[in-house]
């Protein structure tokens, strides 16, 4: 069974208390009623699904209730750090700078 770090509550524990919410780091357009319909789908539906490490939105739906994110590694499913919302990622994924 998988397990999850809260970075909020500090507390190890088991992924059932835990949903993934998508893509992390996603910034929301800063005027949404001047994007296109096309830029307004880009934001909402379309994803990097990445073979490899990947940063991904996660809420302690049954502890904390709080949002944080995980860099995993989608081939072998790790994961490989959690840290809360504004911070940045130890670990970076393909094509983040070095």
């Amino acid at each position: 069974m998988l397990q999850l770090f809260c970075p909020h509550s500090n507390e190890l524990r088991s992924e059932e208390e835990f949903h993934v919410k998508g893509e992390a780091h996603l910034p929301r357009p800063l005027d949404p009623d001047a994007c296109t319909d096309e830029e307004w789908g880009e934001y909402l539906f379309f994803r990097k699904n990445p073979r490899g490490l990947h940063h991904e939105l996660w809420v302690h739906s049954a502890g904390s209730r709080k949002y944080f994110n995980a860099t995993r590694d989608t081939v072998t499913y790790q994961i490989h750090e959690t840290y809360k919302i504004g911070e940045q990622p130890k670990a970076l994924a393909e094509g983040e700078g070095a």
